[in-house]
């Protein structure tokens, strides 16, 4: 079905808005924004259009959707928000929409200091947000060095009796404990380190100093050594950490494009302090130019408000296309303040960008030469099974549980660039007997394989983690289900070597068990190995999720009649589940809400 485009221009407002390209599926597969909606997409259908992108979007355009909006900087929001929503095949995708951490000092009698993700509902201040986890570790262990705050659980720390090893180590003061510290000098220490987090670090130099001094005078000499060790530890932080520069509030944004990849990395400076720097690769169409790459990246990495990420005051880029104007009125709409892009820099704000843009070119020399690692074990196993087809997906299935106890069967996925995660699936096995291995990975490869019918979803090898025993339960299943499967995947079992050390694997074909011997240093073994270990781990992460669960789930809640209310009463009444356990039926019955009948099946279940 053509689209007829002379048609569709005609009518065709000159106003800003976003359009939305369509297939024959009525699948969006472009969003874009402009000022003059009739001028843009009109540069899509004339006759000398060279991108090859560009050419290959045209050809499958059935239908365009407009949206007019008031301002250009409108339509940069919408179009962000209908990026995110339908995730279009030809435009740039970031994916990153996790939250991101922060450190939490609570609201308590004696605050805790922690790290924190996600909504914030507990009272208290956040400082962030943090790049990584592992910057906030990493600050987190500054901090009990310089500011012995406890940042134990509070059921932790209400349960205790006397000092826990870290008042030994002088890294918590022990509030706890009654006379280790008094209410005011542990709320003083608190202060402190909100305003080392803030970035007032002179405001606490100058207090530590004064307390040191005056704590000296009062010929109290243990308290003015200690003051002297936290002014030590914060002089050094600040020697590591902190940059001497007028930007306190900014963002680098560094760029490499080469091979088809893109490298955005990023350093975040806030108060002065670089909290840290990260490296993203968005999904790009191929033949996208890098302004609209650019723009696409920075639009969506600062508008998506679901990873509560803050906006800066000033982003240091080196894109002289970049279209400063409008996204800098776009963020500002969104921030609430005055946003401002620069490029072009000079002076310290110049080795920023050059910094950034030094680690973007060697994150993507990282992943250039992770990519071309990757294709060559992809091409070694190929030879390893003597294949004349291209590999393109592999899959590997592996069994974790305790005892045959909370049992979990993974998939991990892999394509010719590696680890495939957004197609990972856990499948928690039910109705088997339990420790039943084999039972596992036929009803985790039924729930795999029993509705399979897109060809390029089906792998080209799967791998089944165990010996002839597994592989014989994945045979029966694939001839099971092989009628309607577009292609059947060449099965290959991995047995686990002599003291499970890696390099003694023993490969066996499905159907012929042939055993295929790879030396150690093949790069086809150590592929195998490599999905062989994610698949491992991917199942025991699933399994401990699924016991902690259990773990954390009161007996009492699988018992009919006794809901969250009655659980309550039961615990409180008696004085807790030991005590619950204890308890005749007539003690049980003896609780408000609890008939002699509930209470003969409560003690029933409590005691079978």
């Amino acid at each position: 079905m053509l689209f007829d485009s002379a048609a569709f221009l005609k009518n065709v407002t000159t106003a800003a808005g976003v359009y939305q390209m369509l297939d024959v599926n009525d699948v969006v597969i472009y969003v874009g924004k402009a000022k003059n909606l009739k001028k843009r997409l009109a540069s899509y259908f004339r006759s000398n259009i060279t991108n090859g992108k560009t050419r290959v979007l045209v050809s499958k355009i059935v239908n365009i959707k407009v949206i007019v909006t008031n301002t250009e900087t409108e339509a940069l929001i919408l179009e962000n928000d209908l990026i995110k929503h339908h995730m279009p095949k030809y435009n740039v995708l970031l994916r990153d929409d996790k939250s991101y951490p922060f450190i939490f000092i609570s609201e308590h009698r004696h605050p805790r200091i922690t790290s924190h993700r996600g909504a914030k509902k507990a009272k208290g201040k956040y400082f962030g947000p943090y790049p990584n986890s592992g910057a906030v570790r990493e600050s987190l262990h500054l901090m009990q060095k310089i500011f012995p705050i406890r940042q134990c659980e509070d059921a932790y720390y209400r349960n205790r009796s006397r000092p826990c090893l870290q008042y030994q180590l002088k890294r918590c003061l022990a509030p706890c404990v009654a006379g280790k510290v008094s209410d005011e000098d542990y709320a003083n220490e608190v202060k402190l380190a909100g305003l080392f987090l803030a970035g007032d670090s002179q405001k606490v130099l100058g207090q530590l100093v004064e307390k040191m001094e005056a704590a000296s005078h009062a010929l109290n000499f243990e308290a003015a050594a200690r003051y002297r060790d936290q002014l030590t530890a914060l002089r050094k932080v600040q020697e590591q950490q902190w940059i001497n520069s007028d930007q306190t509030d900014v963002d680098v944004v560094g760029f490499n494009y080469e091979h088809g990849i893109a490298c955005f990395h990023l350093l975040f400076i806030r108060n002065g302090k670089v909290l840290g720097s990260r490296s993203y690769y968005p999904k790009i169409p191929k033949g996208t130019e890098s302004a609209e790459l650019y723009s696409a990246f920075i639009l969506q990495f600062y508008l998506n408000s679901s990873a509560g990420r803050q906006i800066p005051r000033q982003v240091l880029h080196n894109c002289d296309t970049l279209d400063q104007q409008g996204i800098g009125e776009a963020l500002s709409s969104e921030a609430g303040y005055k946003v401002q892009l620069h490029h072009n820099t000079r002076g310290e704000r110049a080795k920023l960008v050059d910094m950034a843009q030094r680690n973007a070119r060697i994150g993507l020399e990282s992943k250039l030469a992770q990519k071309g690692t990757q294709l060559q074990r992809i091409t070694a196993l190929e030879q390893a099974l003597d294949s004349d087809k291209k590999i393109t997906r592999m899959e590997c299935f592996d069994i974790s549980h305790t005892s045959g106890q909370q049992t979990v069967a993974s998939c991990v996925v892999f394509d010719r660039e590696g680890p495939a995660k957004a197609q990972y699936r856990k499948f928690n096995i039910e109705g088997i007997t339990p420790g039943d291995d084999y039972a596992a990975m036929r009803q985790a490869l039924s729930r795999r394989f029993a509705k399979a019918n897109d060809a390029q979803l089906i792998p080209d090898v799967l791998f089944i983690d165990g010996g002839k025993g597994q592989l014989t339960e994945a045979e029966e299943v694939i001839a099971q289900y092989q009628e309607h499967l577009p292609k059947i995947p060449l099965l290959l079992g991995v047995a686990k070597g002599e003291g499970r050390k890696p390099g003694l694997e023993t490969l066996i074909v499905g159907s012929t068990r042939e055993i295929i011997d790879l030396e150690n240093d093949n790069a086809a073994l150590h592929l195998i190995q490599h999905i062989r270990d994610e698949s491992h781990r991917f199942a025991i992460t699933g399994h401990r999720a699924r016991r902690a669960k259990v773990k954390n789930t009161s007996t009492l809640e699988s018992i009919p009649g006794v809901g969250p209310k009655r659980r309550q009463a039961l615990i409180k009444y008696l004085g807790g589940m030991q005590e619950l356990k204890k308890a005749s039926r007539e003690e049980i019955a003896k609780v408000p809400g609890v008939s002699a009948e509930l209470a003969a099946i409560i003690f029933d279940s409590l005691n079978h």
